[in-house]
């Protein structure tokens, strides 16, 4: 009777974890993507910050284009209020709870990332820069 007890209760543990990495959104695998390739860059990588995101958020920066030195130019102080383009266009905000399928599409995060990070820091962005944003911004 107790083998069939375990048995029963390692098909429930079992069929739960893999509930919950089947339920793991495009985010989540995008944040350990992010994740992997933080921990190969410093073996010190121990998660991704908010505050570190948000810090990349608000600071301004030298190397970029002189007209968008920091994330605050096009997107605002507030993550949760739309924020425009240089030319006025409407920008969505850019906060997980108000704009929640804004990083569903894997490549459109990345496509982003690039095009934004070589405008205001003058350079890709790194695996944790991009991970502590996306954690800062999911936080909102």
């Amino acid at each position: 009777m107790n083998a069939m007890k375990f048995r029963l209760a390692f098909s429930l543990v079992f069929a739960s974890l893999h509930s919950l990495a089947a339920s793991a959104g495009p985010l989540e695998d995008q944040l350990a993507r992010y994740a992997t390739a933080a921990k190969a860059a410093s073996p010190a990588f121990a998660g991704f910050s908010a505050a570190r995101g948000e810090k990349l958020h608000v600071t301004s920066f030298a190397l970029g284009k002189p007209d968008t030195p920091a994330c605050t130019s096009c997107h605002g102080l507030d993550p949760k209020a739309a924020g425009k383009t240089l030319t006025g266009k409407r920008i969505e905000p850019v906060a997980l709870s108000v704009s929640p399928t804004r990083y569903a599409d894997p490549a459109k995060v990345e496509k982003w990332f690039k095009r934004n990070c070589n405008e205001v820091l003058g350079r890709e962005c790194t695996a944790l820069e991009k991970g502590d944003w996306l954690t800062f911004v999911s936080s909102r």
